[in-house]
């Protein structure tokens, strides 16, 4: 760009208020710009974008081609120069860089007929300060033939654009802690299920407990109502969702069975204005597999009148829910043979004591020659035979029904609801599954001692126990009996 001498003004008023505008104005000269474009279309170009990605020197001749004619008070100002001569003798130094990219759309704008142009660009002080402006061209008007004067405004957004980019970082950063949280994140809107309970509370509804006891269905249709805006990248390793896209489409499969019990406990509680709340809950992934999550709901600042924005936050418990199970399993079962422990069976006892079901009866048996297997072949072929002897009552006795393990070699079956006949049925199974177990285990006999009673409503359970266990010790004289010494000590039956 160059300086042309300033033309005078029409009058005094125009002159001030150009020169006192708050904004950064110049009146260029484009006439030999125009000129030029009129060359280059004689040659035959038809697309200048084209034109000047073949020699992008060209958008510096066409720079080269503008005049300042002359610059306001605010321009001076904002771009540091002393005095018009200043500014133009330091104009290489104002337009460069990132300027050309941006000057090029503004030279297209023109070559398309256009006579105003728009662009955002960056521009320097003399004193290299960056400056983000908006600049606004208009031809004015009785100039469109020529172009020889042109108002370009150029308004200061350094601040702005600075704001923005915080603005964008910052954004980028919550985008971050969001997408790679370790825990489970949704965002959700929930807008349509406050409409929904406002309805009914509209028409009277004062207990949702009761009213959803008697409507299920209104669970249902809440649950159906929540949408889903989006999840993060551990929202989709842990449900085995190979992108939102899937997981989202298969948001029945997550959320089932006992799911619908929590969800229902989760509405109370917004029903009664508690918009922050926690529980454990139990999911699904895609696979199929449980997912036991703590879970976590907030309605977000400034989202309490509409909750349209929540935000989900599922911690993985599972492995600690199995752990939980574990030691609850080790609190009631026999490791060893996997059944119930001695410590569930007296509080079994004790329960059905208090509560039956009647009849009640009870087998107690005693495996033959554990002591006999452990002296001769090893405790691990005496652990052996505690594992079969397991595995044979596991398969013969059922829930509502229980096997126990009470001693080193003494087990009961508690058989509430059953009485003598029933009873019998199940040691005639056992008998049969201790002969099946013999045929494919080879080595020590699997053989027990059993003894059967049954407590009717009114007689003491306690007694009936005992009356089994001396049952069980008279089968067992019989068994030591007919069973040779050294047949006995390997836990073998007699011939």
């Amino acid at each position: 760009m160059s300086q042309l001498p300033p033309a005078a003004p029409a009058n005094t008023d125009d002159a001030w208020m150009f020169d006192l505008a708050p904004v950064s104005l110049w009146v260029e000269d484009y006439s030999a710009m125009r000129v030029l474009f009129d060359t280059w279309r004689a040659q035959g170009v038809t697309d200048l974008r084209a034109w000047f990605d073949e020699d992008p020197a060209r958008v510096a001749q066409c720079s080269e081609c503008i005049k300042v004619v002359k610059v306001n008070q605010k321009t001076l100002t904002l771009f540091e120069a002393d005095n018009l001569e200043h500014l133009v003798g330091g104009l290489d130094r104002v337009f460069r860089d990132d300027m050309f990219k941006e000057h090029l759309e503004e030279l297209v704008q023109l070559w398309s007929g256009e006579t105003h142009f728009l662009s955002q660009t960056v521009n320097y002080t003399l004193t290299g300060r960056r400056l983000d402006v908006l600049l606004r061209g208009t031809v004015l008007p009785g100039h469109e033939h020529k172009w020889d004067r042109v108002l370009v405004a150029v308004e200061d957004i350094t601040e702005l654009e600075r704001a923005r980019h915080r603005a964008m970082l910052s954004a980028q950063y919550a985008r971050g802690l969001f997408e790679y949280s370790p825990v489970s994140l949704w965002v959700e809107d929930f807008s349509v299920v406050k409409q929904l309970l406002d309805e009914i509370r509209a028409q009277g509804i004062r207990d949702l407990r009761v009213f959803t006891d008697v409507h299920p269905e209104f669970v249902e249709r809440c649950m159906e109502e929540i949408q889903v805006i989006d999840v993060n990248q551990h929202t989709l390793q842990l449900f085995a969702a190979p992108d939102k896209k899937t997981l989202l489409g298969r948001l029945r499969d997550v959320f089932r069975d006992d799911m619908r019990q929590h969800f229902r406990e989760q509405l109370i509680d917004l029903w009664d204005n508690k918009l922050f709340q926690q529980r454990e809950v139990l999911n699904y992934s895609l696979e199929g597999n449980e997912v036991n999550v703590h879970l976590q709901f907030a309605v977000l600042t400034g989202h309490e009148q509409h909750w349209d924005m929540v935000l989900v936050a599922l911690t993985d418990i599972t492995a600690r829910k199995k752990a939980e199970a574990y030691l609850e399993f080790l609190g009631k079962h026999d490791v060893l043979t996997k059944l119930r422990n001695r410590s569930f069976y007296v509080d079994e006892l004790n329960r059905l004591e208090r509560k039956g079901p009647f009849p009640v009866t009870v087998i107690i048996a005693d495996l033959n020659g554990l002591k006999g297997v452990n002296d001769q072949l090893g405790h691990a072929a005496g652990d052996t035979l505690l594992r079969r002897a397991g595995e044979v009552f596991a398969k013969a006795v059922e829930a509502p029904h229980y096997a126990a393990r009470i001693g080193g070699d003494e087990f009961a079956v508690l058989l509430p609801g059953m009485d003598e006949r029933g009873g019998q049925a199940v040691i005639d199974s056992l008998q049969h599954l201790i002969e099946l177990n013999n045929q494919f285990y080879p080595g020590a006999t699997l053989s027990f001692s059993m003894g059967m009673a049954t407590c009717h409503r009114g007689e003491r359970l306690e007694a009936t126990v005992q009356h089994a266990d001396l049952l069980m010790y008279e089968e067992k004289r019989a068994f030591y009996a007919n069973t040779p010494a050294a047949e006995r000590r390997l836990g073998l039956k007699p011939d």
